[in-house]
């Protein structure tokens, strides 16, 4: 209709191992921090002003749809505005930020796309975190379509918020997305964006050396939210779980999407109980459901997660996993 939204402003907090707002609770391990030297910061936060927003479609509805109302997802609501300014912190562990930190007003506007074919696409965007190798953050686009002619850079990792997409191949082969989905474009790839409606992603990056697909075409891939029913998910045993290595007792299961290169990507989900994480690879994962605790090895601060947030752990880290309701949550892995 020719109009904008106005503009707003709303408060995110960006915890990297530092207090969240109701949801952060600290837990310190008496006895085992002793085992952990201090890690390094891995990841620098980056704060971004307000931007304008269009439209929105509730996550929630679409995959209660899918679902039949039999199982509980993230919610995501226009935001709203608020009184103080977003602010973010550092700390010597991982990071870990509400889905609130990636609402509409608290994400920087980058313009019009500078090419396009149709429509008038526009991006929004956010980043949470950057190692120089392997970052995350949020991108948000109205509708519109262009060519993208020019090798990928890198391998990116996306899960859809709201939104309805669709990546071409050099070939022309089409792959359409919408909420709930993970989509993969490996480095390399060339083809086609369509944004059929506006489009909120959050996203993980592994800006590795080389070209890891083989073959004479590219090709993205769309692994639906259907892929992460439990049956389609293989029971993991006690020392072989591709995410943490050892869950001990814990039972835990999951379907690896994608694994070329240096990058994986699945979905992995958990029951309720404890485990200690060992040096771990580098990885960005995204809750879908339920509820866990990540406590940092180093100091002893613990993180509530819960669905819709977003969390990076660094190359090496060590800590626990509390498993408090089961799991459900998308990954990638940067190795």
């Amino acid at each position: 209709d020719g109009q904008q939204s106005q503009l707003a402003t709303a408060t995110a907090t960006a915890t990297c191992g530092a207090t969240i707002s109701n949801s952060t609770i600290t837990m310190v391990r008496i006895g085992r921090l002793a085992a952990f030297a201090p890690l390094v910061t891995a990841f620098a936060p980056s704060n971004a002003p307000p931007a304008r927003i269009r439209s929105t479609i509730s996550l929630a509805s679409y995959l209660d749809g899918l679902s039949s109302g039999q199982q509980q997802h993230a919610s995501y609501s226009p935001p709203v505005p608020a009184s103080a300014s977003a602010s973010t912190t550092q700390s010597t562990g991982f990071c870990h930020v509400p889905l609130d930190y990636f609402a509409f007003p608290n994400l920087s506007s980058k313009g019009p796309r500078a090419t396009y074919d149709w429509g008038s696409p526009q991006d929004w965007s956010r980043k949470l975190a950057d190692d120089g190798t392997f970052r995350g953050g949020s991108w948000y686009c109205t509708e519109g379509g262009w060519e993208s002619p020019n090798g990928k850079a890198v391998t990116e990792v996306f899960y859809m918020l709201e939104g309805h997409g669709m990546l071409g191949d050099a070939d022309g082969a089409k792959h359409f997305f919408g909420p709930g989905d993970v989509v993969i474009i490996p480095k390399g790839h060339t083809g086609r964006w369509d944004v059929n409606a506006p489009i909120h992603k959050v996203w993980a990056v592994n800006a590795h050396d080389r070209i890891e697909e083989g073959g004479p075409m590219i090709r993205a891939q769309v692994d639906h939210y259907k892929d992460f029913a439990p049956h389609c998910l293989s029971p993991t045993g006690a020392n072989n779980d591709p995410l943490y290595g050892n869950t001990g007792n814990v039972p835990s299961a999951s379907n690896t999407f994608y694994d070329v290169g240096p990058t994986k990507v699945g979905v992995w989900t958990c029951e309720p109980g404890s485990f200690e994480v060992s040096c771990g690879e580098r990885q960005w994962f995204y809750v879908v459901e339920g509820t866990m605790f990540v406590t940092d090895g180093s100091d002893g601060t613990s993180r509530r997660c819960v669905a819709g947030d977003t969390v990076m752990l660094p190359g090496g880290w060590s800590g626990y996993v509390d498993v408090v309701d089961s799991v459900k949550k998308v990954f990638t892995v940067a190795k």
